[in-house]
C-alpha cells in the first residue's frame, strides 16, 4: 500500500524549477544588463542622483534654459531609472519565491521613492508660475520638445498640492504598493492548490497556470473538480483576501480624496483625458447586449449536451473533439502569416524576436508569475512573458496579443522621444486584440470544414465575451466597489462578494448555474489592484474590430494610418490618436458594432451545428 502511494506520488508531473528550464526558451535581457553586477553599477549611479534635483528648486520660472535644465536632468533619472525597474521587475516574475530578485525590487522601489520624493516640487513649482509667464517660457524654441510635458503637467494644476504635501505624498511610495504585494505573494507563491487528475488520469499539479488547462478538459467531472478544489483555497483565504483588495480601493480613494478629483474613477480617467461617459456608455452598451451573451450560454448547454450550465463548462471549447497543437515553433509561424497585411517591416521585426532574439520567456515554471504580459521599455527589447501550453488555442492568441504590445513598444521607441514614447493603457490594448483580430480572421479563412470553423467561430466568441463583456462586468464592480468606499460603506468579505454575485447573476442570466464558489472570482483577480484599467480592454478590443476591419478592407492609406498610430506613442491624447487612425470612442458605435458582430457570430455558429 504505502509502496503504491509512493510510486503515485512520484508520478505527478511537476513543475520544472527555473534553472531546469532551457535557456533558449527564456528569455535574453542583455540588451537591459547583461547580469547582476551591470545592474548594480547603474543602480548606484541612480542613487546618487536624489541630490542632483536640488539644485534646481526655485529656479524653474527665472528662465527657458533653467526649466530646460531641469526637465532634461528629470528625463535623464527616468529614463534609467525605468530601465532598472524593468530589469528588477523581469527579474521577479521569473520566480516569485527568489529572494535575491525580490530584495532587488524592493531596493530598487525604496529608491525609485526616494527620487520621486526629491523630485516632488517640480510640478508645483511650474504650476505656481503665473499662466502669462508659463506660456511665454513654453513658446521658446529650446522647450518644443517639452512642450506637451508642461501643457499636461499644468492640467494637474488645481490637483497638486504644496511643496510639502506633495513631498508626503511621495514618500508614501512603497506603502501604497502593500495590498498588491501581500496579494501577489499570496496569490502566486503562498497559495497552494495540490494536484488534479487530467480526463487522461494523469496527475498534474493545479496551479494558477495549469487551471484554465484543466477547465479546457472536455471530462465534466475533470472541470468541475478542478473548479472546486482552485475555489477551496481562495475560500480558505477570503478574509485575507478581502482585506487586501479592500486596502487597495481605500488607497484609490485616499489618493483621490486628498488630491481633491470628484473620484478614484475621474482621478484613474483624468490622466488620458478620457470623460467617464466612454466608461458609462461602455457598460450601457453591454448590458443592451447582454440577452445575446444569454443566448449563446444557452447555445452553449444544448450543444454541449449538458441539462445545466457552469462558469466551468464555458471555457472549453463546445467542438472539443476537435484538438488543436502547436509546438512554440508553429504558433510563431501561423501569427506571422496572420500579420502578413501589416507589411514586410512589421514581420521581419516581430518574427526575430519572437525565435533567435528572444524576447520572449515561453513556458510556465515553478514560482513563474502566471498569466502574460508585454513589458517595453525605450532602451531595449520588449520583453514577452508567456506561460505557453501546445495544446491551448488560446496561448496562440494571447503571443499574438503580446505581440502586439512589443510592436507596439518597438514602433513608439523607435519613433517618438523618451519623454512621449510611452503609450497609455487605452490605446495599448487596441494594438495586442488588433493582432487577435488578424489571426482569427486568417484562421477561420484558411479552416479545411466547416466543424473547424465553428470551432474557430466558437473561440471568437469566447474571447469576445472574455474581453467585452467579461471586463465590463469586472468595470461596473470596480465602479460599484469604489462608490461603496467613498460613500463609507465597509468593504468586507461579505459585502464584496454580495455586490459580485448581483453582476454574475445580470451577466450570465437566469438560466446560468451559478455556483457558490464562483462570487470568491472577485478576490482572485489581480487587476482589481490596478483600478479602473480593465474597462480599457473592453473598449480596445471593440476599436480593434473597427480598425483591422479597415486594414483588410482598405488599401495603403488605412495601413499607414495605423502603423502611424503604433508610432504615435503618448505624443497625443489616445482619443485623439484613434481618430486619427480612423475610430472614435466618444462615441457607442465601435462597442455596438463589436456586439452586433457577437450576435452575428452566435447566429453563425448555431446554423453551422
Amino acid at each position: 500500500m504505502a509502496k503504491t502511494a509512493k510510486a503515485a506520488k512520484n508520478s505527478v508531473k511537476k513543475a520544472l524549477t527555473r534553472d531546469q528550464v532551457a535557456v533558449e526558451d527564456t528569455w535574453d535581457l542583455s540588451s537591459l544588463y547583461p547580469d547582476s553586477e551591470a545592474w548594480e553599477k547603474d543602480f548606484a549611479k541612480l542613487a546618487k542622483k536624489e541630490a542632483g534635483f536640488e539644485k534646481f528648486r526655485g529656479t524653474l520660472a527665472l528662465g527657458a534654459k533653467e526649466l530646460l535644465a531641469c526637465l532634461k536632468f528629470d528625463t535623464e533619472v527616468d529614463r534609467l531609472g525605468e530601465r532598472l525597474g524593468v530589469y528588477a521587475f523581469l527579474k521577479t516574475t521569473e520566480d516569485q519565491a527568489n529572494d535575491e530578485a525580490q530584495r532587488r525590487m524592493a531596493r530598487f522601489q525604496s529608491v525609485a521613492s526616494k527620487l520621486a520624493e526629491a523630485a516632488s516640487y517640480i510640478a508645483p513649482e511650474i504650476q505656481a508660475i503665473p499662466a502669462k509667464r508659463l506660456q511665454e517660457l513654453m513658446e521658446e524654441k529650446v522647450l518644443k520638445p517639452y512642450r506637451l510635458v508642461l501643457e499636461r503637467m499644468t492640467r494637474y494644476k488645481k490637483y497638486t498640492l504644496g511643496k510639502k504635501e506633495e513631498r508626503i505624498l511621495a514618500m508614501q511610495g512603497e506603502m501604497a504598493q502593500a495590498a498588491s504585494k501581500a496579494f501577489r505573494q499570496l496569490l502566486d507563491a503562498d497559495m497552494k492548490f495540490g494536484t488534479c487528475k487530467d480526463e487522461k488520469g494523469e496527475e498534474s499539479e493545479l496551479t494558477n497556470s495549469t487551471f484554465m488547462e484543466f477547465l479546457l478538459s472536455p471530462d465534466r467531472k475533470v472541470r468541475k473538480k478542478a473548479f472546486e478544489q482552485y475555489y477551496s483555497q481562495f475560500e480558505a483565504h477570503e478574509n485575507t483576501l478581502a482585506a487586501t483588495l479592500s486596502g487597495s480601493i481605500q488607497k484609490d480613494v485616499y489618493y483621490a480624496k486628498v488630491r481633491g478629483y470628484e473620484s478614484a474613477r475621474h482621478q484613474a480617467m483624468y490622466g488620458d483625458n478620457i470623460p467617464e461617459s466612454v466608461y458609462d456608455n461602455l457598460i450601457e452598451s453591454v448590458h443592451n447586449h447582454l440577452p445575446a451573451v444569454h443566448r449563446y450560454f444557452d447555445l452553449r448547454r444544448r450543444k454541449m449536451k449538458l441539462k445545466d450550465i457552469h462558469h466551468y463548462d464555458t471555457y472549453v471549447p463546445i467542438l472539443s473533439e476537435l484538438k488543436t497543437r502547436h509546438t512554440w515553433d508553429q504558433a510563431v509561424d501561423v501569427i506571422m502569416d496572420a500579420m502578413i497585411p501589416l507589411g514586410s517591416e512589421y514581420g521581419e521585426v516581430l518574427h526575430k524576436g519572437l525565435t533567435n532574439a528572444r524576447w520572449c520567456d515561453r513556458y510556465p515554471n515553478a514560482g513563474k508569475q502566471s498569466g502574460a504580459f508585454s513589458c517595453g521599455s525605450f532602451d531595449a527589447e520588449p520583453f514577452i512573458m508567456m506561460n505557453f501550453k501546445p495544446d491551448v488555442l488560446d496561448d496562440v492568441f494571447t503571443l499574438a496579443h503580446e505581440a502586439g504590445h512589443s510592436m507596439h513598444s518597438h514602433y513608439s521607441s523607435k519613433t517618438q522621444p523618451y519623454q512621449y514614447y510611452n503609450y497609455t493603457i487605452f490605446v495599448a490594448e487596441v494594438a495586442s486584440t488588433f493582432n487577435e483580430q488578424l489571426l482569427s480572421q486568417h484562421l477561420q479563412e484558411n479552416a479545411d470544414s466547416d466543424l473547424q470553423r465553428a470551432f474557430l467561430i466558437n473561440r471568437d466568441l469566447d474571447a469576445m465575451r472574455g474581453t467585452i463583456i467579461r471586463q465590463t462586468m469586472f468595470a461596473e464592480f470596480e465602479k460599484i466597489t469604489h462608490a461603496m468606499c467613498e460613500a463609507g460603506e465597509p468593504l468586507t468579505s461579505k459585502s464584496l462578494q454580495e455586490t459580485y454575485k448581483k453582476l454574475l447573476e445580470q451577466y450570465f442570466g437566469p438560466e446560468f448555474e451559478i455556483d457558490p464558489q464562483l462570487q470568491l472570482e472577485c478576490l482572485r483577480i489581480p487587476h482589481f489592484y490596478r483600478a479602473f484599467y480593465v474597462y480599457k480592454y473592453a473598449t480596445g478590443m471593440s476599436a480593434a474590430i473597427a480598425l483591422s476591419m479597415r486594414v483588410l478592407n482598405g488599401g495603403k492609406q488605412e495601413l499607414d494610418d495605423y502603423l502611424s498610430f503604433l508610432k504615435g506613442g503618448c505624443s497625443k491624447y489616445p482619443l485623439d490618436l484613434l481618430r486619427d487612425a480612423g475610430v472614435d470612442m466618444e462615441s457607442p458605435k465601435p462597442v455596438d458594432m463589436a456586439l452586433n458582430h457577437f450576435e452575428n457570430l452566435v447566429d453563425q455558429l448555431d446554423d453551422l451545428l
